[in-house]
This record gives structure tokens, C-alpha cells and sequence, in this order.
């Protein structure tokens, strides 16, 4: 009798156990996300706000923009948050997310070596800037994996009438690679590049490099958060993702992003349209 009264009893903690487990697993989300949010820290500041408050355990995968977007239309993540609007609005616009929201924003900022080849160091204006580095030889790394900083990158070019498949010489290098690896060979080589300016402030091998150019309207960098479309992939936890939205978009959550800083520095500035 007491055997198989201890029996039972394993077998309802066992229960108990899984039904624990099960409902922990519930409360966590998987959110794609732009490599610039994971490097320059942002989310280890932030996400074990949002579990205190919420619960809910989010799980990162960083990428560049190009592929959490594709991430997201697979349906392998719950939410996306990324930095790229016209991707992003399309990404909804085809049925793949249910809403985008803006979240914060910061801006991109060039950066070059301190002897400065294409004497751009201390200009406001960008086309004035690429214009130079390509006249002048200056060396350019391209990040070229479709990220939000790549596709900022190319819009760039096409506003100073460069056509740059078709000019690109010895001079601009596409690397395929993400922002951490760009500035790297930057520093590395004596080279300019475009960054996000959450990576560059968080980046520690900054070499000889300097900010160059800053403050022009067209380095303007916002990011987004969508839902992914649960009408598409039903197995999307809306609900929870929904909640991470909305704490996103809050007050507390944009306190929180606000809050957060480097050295001193305010790196994400909350949302504006």
C-alpha cells in the first residue's frame, strides 16, 4: 500500500514537474533582431527588465537586418526588431508582420582613420563625404549582408549619384560581414566605414579610427518592432510577443531605453516617427 502510495505521489510531482516546465517554455518568445541591438549592449540592459516585470523570458537571435526579416518570414521567430523602415514596411505590407511600431532611434555616424585620405573629418554632410572618399581613393569596408546598415549604406550612394556596382574599384571592399567585423578591418587597414552609433561607442578596438562625418539628416537610424503574423504561422506566441511590444512602446520601456548608456553616453534616444 505504501508503495503504491509513493507511487502516486511521484507520479503527481512528476506531473506537476512537467506541467512547470511546460508552462515556463510558454512564457519566453524568440526575437530576430539587427546585430546592433545585441552589440551594443542594449538588450542585456533591457530584457531582464521586461522578465521582471512581465515573466516572460525573451531569447535574441542576431542578425543583420536582410536576415531576421527572412528569419521572421519563416516563421522562426515570434517578434522582429530591426532598423530598416522601408524593409520593415514592406516585410508587413506582404502579410508577413501585423504592425510595425517605431521603438527609438540613433543615427549612423562615418568613421575614418585619424590621417583622413579624403579630408572629410569634421563635415555634417554625408553625400559630400562618399563623394570624397571615392575621388580620393580613400579606402571604403562595406558590411554587404543586407543589414539595415548595409541597405542605409546603399541609399547613400545612390543620393551622391554613384553607382556603386558599377564604380566600385579596388577602393571599396564588401565584406559580407556584420558591423564588428567591418570596423575591425577599418581599423586594420586605415579604411572608412558607416556604423550605427550604438556599435561604434561600444567598440573597443577603435585603433586610430574617429567619428568623420556626423550630424547630417540622412544618417538618421530608426528601428522598428513587428509582430510576426500568427494568420501565417499559427505556431507565433502572439500574445506574449504582443506583451513584449507594448512594454517596448511604454513608457517604462522607453524609460528603460532611454536609461541606458555607455560611459556616460546615451545611446538610444525613445521612438519618433
Amino acid at each position: 500500500m505504501r508503495k503504491r502510495y509513493r507511487l502516486i505521489s511521484f507520479a503527481i510531482a512528476f506531473a506537476l514537474v512537467q506541467v512547470s516546465l511546460a508552462s515556463a517554455q510558454e512564457k519566453s518568445i524568440l526575437v530576430a533582431s539587427t546585430t546592433s541591438t545585441e552589440d551594443s549592449g542594449l538588450f542585456r540592459h533591457i530584457l531582464p527588465l521586461f522578465k521582471q516585470k512581465s515573466g516572460i523570458f525573451v531569447k535574441v537571435v542576431a542578425k543583420g537586418t536582410g536576415q531576421a526579416l527572412d528569419m521572421a518570414r519563416r516563421g522562426d521567430a515570434d517578434v522582429v526588431f530591426v532598423h530598416a523602415k522601408e524593409e520593415e514596411e514592406k516585410f508587413v505590407a506582404e502579410g508577413y508582420g501585423v504592425k510595425r511600431y517605431p521603438v527609438m532611434y540613433n543615427d549612423f555616424v562615418i568613421i575614418g582613420p585619424t590621417s583622413d585620405p579624403a579630408s572629410i573629418k569634421g563635415s555634417r554632410h554625408a553625400i559630400f563625404a562618399l563623394q570624397a572618399i571615392k575621388a580620393k581613393g580613400g579606402t571604403f569596408i562595406s558590411r554587404g549582408d543586407r543589414s539595415g546598415t548595409h541597405v542605409a549604406e546603399l541609399n547613400l550612394w545612390r543620393a551622391a549619384g554613384i553607382d556603386i556596382e558599377k564604380e566600385a574599384g579596388r577602393w571599396y571592399q564588401s565584406i559580407g560581414q556584420g558591423m564588428g567585423a567591418a570596423l575591425n578591418m577599418a581599423a586594420a587597414i586605415e579604411a572608412y566605414a558607416l556604423s550605427d552609433r550604438g556599435t561604434w561607442i561600444s567598440f573597443k578596438n577603435k585603433a586610430d579610427l574617429v567619428i568623420a562625418v556626423q550630424g547630417d539628416k540622412l544618417l538618421f537610424n530608426q528601428y522598428g518592432v513587428i509582430l510576426v503574423n500568427p494568420t501565417k504561422h499559427p505556431h507565433v506566441k502572439k500574445e506574449l510577443g504582443q506583451q513584449f511590444i507594448d512594454w517596448l512602446i511604454s513608457a517604462e520601456g522607453q524609460k528603460a531605453i532611454a536609461d541606458y548608456k555607455i560611459e556616460g553616453e546615451q545611446v538610444f534616444w525613445p521612438q519618433r516617427e
